[in-house]
């Protein structure tokens, strides 16, 4: 990509917004365990004995419901701000992990794993919550002429994005392996339960109802996803970023069990987990000259083709290099895909779209894992991996196809 300039101090401008290292933390909190649900739902129960398939699917269940409840409770947050609507959502959710975490440990019938997917669905979505307050910092006026560009904020935004992603699943393979199999999702839950606890304290930076930022409350109109060509795009591409990445963490964590060694799966993705963060912070500081929708096709096929060599995987040395290489790509396609967003999205529109950009990330944990449960039972890991390395390839296949529709909606950074 034609580079304008490497800026070391791009990031200078939001670390000295105080008033967001509060939220900011919280947001954190609430992203690990967010991002480490559904994996590590996974690797709890197949630890505590139950079939690849069978997690698979109460995996699934909760993307699914996630993918289904979370936007409309985003939907909440515009209408009733987000002190009135997050405390709430978050009670339900940590009902259903409390009553998931109880089943498994004390043997209950497994249809309760199923009830309390459902229930964990009605998480709060973090990335929008943070996002639609650092935007109505900036655009409110209220950080003056040293506020970093929302072009900034968003890079900064999809840096802590990837590292919960990356470090969430991970950690929760590490605990269930090392400790016991509820282990990973008992720690997701209480950072969970810290992080809301924290973001909602900070009400000094929450967007009130119909400000700037918070948008304009949406019951009146259509969603954006129905609206939104773009937003349309973002959720394919994310949908299948989801979906390969849900098939490659399964059946990570079944080739460590094939060969005797559960932690060695944790170990494999807490490194890539740091690579793609010093990626993504390295990416964040370049200055492309190219348009924005030049950039998202060519992180799209960069991720695409580098995920897709897990085709290739067949033992623990080649799991490594090809985890290790491919999360390189990772963190630069989330950053740019949001900054896509924000760049071609009305910025009143900006929290929903976010959402559902999201949300296609969950819908693909919702089907990759399932069919990849089910083809490590049936054919084994190495069929899992080729699968994945099918929908990899959709990401930049989609991309290229849909380069004239985001061409036509590029406009000038705002």
């Amino acid at each position: 990509m034609p580079v304008k300039n490497f800026d070391r101090g791009v990031y200078r401008a939001v670390l000295k917004v105080r008033e967001a290292y509060a939220f900011d933390a919280g947001g954190i909190l609430m992203r690990v365990y967010a991002y480490m649900a559904t994996i590590g739902s996974i690797s709890m129960l197949t630890l505590a004995g139950y079939s690849f398939f069978l997690a698979g699917t109460v995996s699934s269940t909760i993307a699914l419901a996630t993918f289904l409840i979370s936007p409309r409770v985003s939907k909440l947050v515009d209408e009733r701000g987000q002190h009135a609507v997050v405390p709430k959502a978050a009670v339900v959710t940590l009902v259903g992990l409390a009553l998931m975490l109880a089943t498994v440990s004390l043997g209950g019938p497994i249809a309760l794993c199923y009830v309390a997917a459902v229930l964990m669905g009605f998480i709060p979505n973090a990335q929008a919550l943070t996002r639609a307050r650092w935007t109505y910092l900036v655009r409110a006026g209220r950080l003056g002429e040293d506020a970093p560009t929302l072009k900034t904020v968003f890079s900064y935004e999809g840096i802590i994005d990837d590292v919960a992603f990356m470090v969430g699943p991970a950690a929760s393979i590490a605990l269930a392996a090392a400790l016991f199999p509820a282990a990973g999702m008992l720690a997701g839950g209480v950072c969970f339960a810290v992080g809301v606890v924290v973001l909602t304290l900070s009400r000094s930076t929450e967007p009130t109802v119909g400000s700037v930022g918070a948008g304009e409350p949406p019951k009146h109109r259509r969603s954006i996803i129905a609206t939104s060509s773009v937003v349309r795009v973002l959720f394919a591409l994310m949908f299948f970023l989801g979906a390969f990445y849900g098939v490659f963490d399964t059946a990570t964590v079944s080739l460590a069990e094939d060969v005797g060694n559960p932690s060695a799966a944790s170990v494999i993705l807490i490194v890539a987990a740091c690579v793609s963060i010093a990626s993504g912070f390295l990416f964040g500081m370049i200055r492309l000259t190219i348009p924005q929708y030049a950039q998202l096709a060519a992180v799209s096929l960069l991720v695409g083709c580098a995920y897709g060599t897990m085709v290739f995987i067949g033992s623990i040395e080649s799991l490594f290099v090809v985890s290790t290489v491919a999360a390189m790509f990772y963190a630069p396609f989330f950053i740019t895909a949001n900054a896509t967003c924000e760049r071609m999205v009305p910025g009143d529109r900006l929290t929903e779209a976010i959402t559902w950009m999201n949300s296609g990330s969950i819908c693909g944990l919702a089907f990759g894992p399932t069919l990849g449960g089910a083809l490590i039972d049936q054919l084994g890991t190495t069929a899992s991996f080729g699968f994945g390395a099918v929908l990899a390839v959709m990401v930049p296949v989609i991309a290229f196809a849909c380069l004239p529709l985001l061409k036509r909606h590029e406009r000038q950074p705002r």
